[in-house]
């Protein structure tokens, strides 16, 4: 504190916007200006995002500007939305399984797999009891889809998505990124 008043008493400003810090620090920065003699009129404790106007005469807050954080990745600046971070995240926490379907465009009959393809999320050559009980919980979904007669393929991949996911959270307490594809022959 010391070193901003001897601030203050060198530069005496006109007008005087405190901006580093939470809010609780520029509060407290602006109560040491009004110490050295600043008319609290002069002083602006503004947000991210608000326009200051500055004149000769005058400092005020002048509405708003969109503002917030801008993610850079790789020659991109800016592209990278929070869902895209989100899935990210994710991704680097949980790990994702990939569930392969090859299925009969003309009844929906299984005509291979399902294959099960994991990355991140358990080494599978330690887990091969995990990755078999995997597959079988996606025959069983898949033949619940038969008896059921689904043959769209969204519900389809909703239906091996949500039955894999239940599992894997009973049995491991994680929850990867599971994306069933069906390749239609």
């Amino acid at each position: 504190q010391e070193e901003l008043k001897i601030i203050h008493a060198l530069v005496k400003p006109k007008f005087f916007i405190p901006v580093h810090g939470e809010q609780r620090h520029l509060k407290t920065h602006a109560k040491l200006a009004q110490q050295m003699g600043m008319p609290p009129k002069n002083i602006i404790i503004s947000d991210i995002g608000k326009v200051i106007e500055l004149t000769p005469n005058s400092a005020k807050i002048n509405g708003t500007v969109p503002a917030g954080r801008v993610f850079v990745d790789g020659y991109g600046v800016g592209d990278v939305g929070s869902v895209v971070l989100r899935d990210r995240k994710h991704l680097a926490e949980d790990g994702m399984i990939v569930v392969v379907v090859s299925m009969s465009g003309e009844d929906g009959s299984v005509v291979s797999g399902p294959d099960i393809i994991t990355r991140g999320f358990v080494y599978v050559k330690e887990s091969e009891g995990l990755m078999e009980e995997l597959r079988k919980v996606a025959v069983k979904a898949l033949e619940e889809c038969q008896t059921d007669t689904l043959n769209d393929w969204a519900a389809i991949k909703s239906e091996i998505k949500n039955a894999i996911s239940n599992f894997l959270y009973k049995k491991t307490k994680r929850n990867p990124m599971i994306l069933p594809v069906i390749m239609e022959v």
